[in-house]
């Protein structure tokens, strides 16, 4: 599969470029699946969408990340022991100081359909703010992490830890600058990333 067919949703689930591009915009998405709308959300956000269906095509999308941007020879600022061990073979270097790297790669608790954000705490952060991060993000997730809204998202944190919720919750949700989210007061204290999300299919 190729990087463009990836990059609009190729396998099993593929989604069209116009639905990607258009849908959202000329369309009302009240009864579009979940999947399809973070897709839609997601990428009027900024963010760059990668769908894959195994573990070997993320692998390719990963290895097409770092030579469109040139990071060989930069080291990932991961604070997740275990994605550091599930990509340990992909040549990736890795670094435990976000000082010493331009990517930060992560995982998520939750993706957000409604709008199109996705749902970290201090299982991903520990307690860094989102400032202190790298300015561009790599985010592995599976399908079976979409929920409809924030609220869903927030409710399923509450059942999976019970009374050890994670603190620093939050999420990420502008992927580009424009005067748009920059006068939007919701937006206040958010910092703008250039991310990428590998997303797996595992249902």
């Amino acid at each position: 599969m190729g990087l463009f067919d990836i990059l609009f949703g190729g396998g099993k689930k593929k989604i069209s470029k116009e639905t990607a591009e258009t849908r959202g915009v000329h369309m009302p998405d009240l009864n579009l699946p979940v999947d399809e709308k973070f897709t839609i959300h997601f990428k009027k956000n900024g963010g760059k969408f990668l769908y894959c269906d195994s573990f070997n095509e993320i692998s390719l999308a990963l290895k097409s990340i770092v030579q469109e941007n040139n990071w060989e020879n930069s080291p990932f600022f991961v604070m997740n022991k275990q994605l550091k061990t599930k990509f340990s073979k992909e040549g990736v270097k890795f670094t435990a100081q976000a000082n010493d790297s331009e990517v930060f790669f992560t995982t998520c608790e939750h993706l957000i359909a409604q709008n199109g954000s996705i749902l970290v705490c201090s299982n991903q952060l520990n307690e860094k703010k989102l400032n202190e991060l790298p300015d561009n993000v790599i985010v592995f997730a599976t399908t079976s992490q979409l929920v409809e809204n924030i609220g869903e998202g927030l409710k399923t944190i509450k059942k999976k830890y019970g009374h050890s919720i994670p603190a620093n919750i939050t999420t990420l949700k502008h992927f580009h600058a424009t005067k748009e989210n920059a006068d939007d007061f919701l937006t206040y204290g958010s910092t703008t990333k250039n991310l990428y999300l590998l997303f797996l299919e595992d249902l």
